[in-house]
């Protein structure tokens, strides 16, 4: 099943700590995973990120709603337990979201006055069944994605002979070509036989990728006549290896043309989305705007302080 949302795991975590008393957040993993019968790759998997895991993290906002919300107490760092307002709101399930959702806007501080700033530490109290965290990604790829049209659509505004040397540099930004001098050539266009641009991979040129580069609008597609005639121009030029890059997208017998070529000859697909996303990822033409920076504790240090109860 899909993984639940942390406004999901909140009834469940709180029957756990009543029957075990007090919990780690480690320990809640197991448990909770064969509650909604999770895979382990559900288990392990990751934000597209690659920051942190997508369970671990909702068990974690679970908890700490539950913890804003008065449900729960925290006898020392780490440790969670469940106190008499939460044996007794379990008894009722089904009203555990709403009372949490209400004690979250009763947490807001009321303004003195026009203007006055806020003096509390604010969570967002929409019922929104994202985490902080989710919310966060997600709106960084609306971002992105944003960025990725707008990039196409300057590209778009450029000579198809721009574009060629748009992806020479693009390869030779992802790390084709290394060191070499000159690694990247865009071919003349009165007489390239159908290859866009050339990679050298070492010094003596012995190997070689080679490039076709088409700018379509968007909506068009590019199609398996036109793959076979690269894999024709790539016969002619003696190369094996090919790197076909559009602004438009594949036909699925494209595709399919590409996957039957069973290592004789390997082209790479990339379309507009993935280009742009290339363009974006690696840097080129591009400049941070803003950078956010999200910090968590440091359980070494805080751990190695004594905890007042003990």
């Amino acid at each position: 099943m899909a993984i639940p949302k942390h406004d999901e795991l909140r009834v469940p975590v709180l029957a756990l700590l009543q029957d075990h008393k007090e919990l780690k957040l480690k320990d809640f993993i197991e448990p909770l995973s064969k509650h909604f019968g999770l895979t382990e790759e559900e288990i392990q998997e990751m934000y597209p990120s690659g920051n942190g895991h997508i369970f671990y993290d909702r068990v974690s906002w679970a908890l700490s709603y539950l913890n804003m919300a008065g449900l729960l107490d925290k006898p020392k760092r780490g440790v969670y337990k469940i106190n008499e307002s939460g044996i007794q709101l379990l008894k009722a399930p089904e009203k555990v979201n709403s009372y949490i959702e209400q004690k979250l806007i009763e947490r807001e501080p009321t303004r003195q006055k026009k203007g006055t700033e806020k003096t509390d530490f604010e969570i967002e109290t929409s019922a929104s069944d994202f985490t902080p965290q989710e919310k966060l990604y997600t709106s960084f790829a609306n971002i992105k994605k944003s960025i990725y049209a707008e990039i196409l659509a300057t590209i778009l505004s450029k000579t198809p002979t721009e574009f060629e040397r748009l992806v020479v540099l693009l390869l030779q930004k992802m790390g084709y070509g290394g060191e070499i001098k000159n690694s990247g050539l865009v071919t003349k266009a009165s007489n390239d036989g159908g290859i866009d641009g050339i990679i050298k991979e070492d010094v003596l040129g012995l190997g070689r990728i080679h490039i076709q580069a088409k700018r379509y609008k968007l909506e068009s597609t590019v199609g398996r006549e036109e793959i076979q005639k690269f894999v024709g121009a790539l016969a002619v030029a003696q190369s094996n290896k090919g790197v076909f890059i559009t602004t438009s997208y594949y036909s699925k017998g494209a595709i399919d043309y590409v996957n039957s070529l069973n290592g004789s000859t390997t082209i790479v697909l990339i379309d507009g989305e993935k280009l742009a996303e290339y363009i974006y990822d690696f840097g080129l033409g591009m400049q941070v705007e803003q950078t956010i920076e999200i910090k968590k504790l440091d359980a070494d240090f805080w751990d190695s302080m004594k905890d007042e109860n003990l």
